[in-house]
């Protein structure tokens, strides 16, 4: 399951999951067995690949997470003043919004 799930995709299958799930309690004691099943069955299934795709949107973010975090070490190890100086003017803006409050 190597495809690229965007935040709108997400959404928009975690609404689905939600709307199923909301049929299911809406409708729970107005149907018969046969179709409560059917409803339940729907909302497992959609919770499942729901859980699928989170896990596989969840790697995608950790893999690229790591990547930045490698990428960053490395321009720091290579320019470390310039880091040394990103580091400290990331400190004083802090300090002033902190300030400021």
């Amino acid at each position: 399951m190597a495809k690229d799930y965007t935040s709108d995709s997400l959404r928009a299958e975690l609404k689905s999951l939600a709307d199923t799930l909301e049929d299911v309690l809406r409708s729970s004691s107005e149907k018969p067995l046969a179709e409560w099943d059917k409803l339940r069955s729907r909302a497992e299934s959609t919770l499942k690949d729901t859980r699928v795709r989170l896990s596989d949107t969840s790697d995608k973010v950790v893999h690229q997470t790591k990547e930045i975090a490698t990428q960053a070490d490395s321009y720091v190890h290579d320019n470390p003043w310039k880091g040394v100086g990103i580091g400290a003017a990331v400190g004083v803006i802090i300090g002033v919004l902190i300030a400021r409050r």
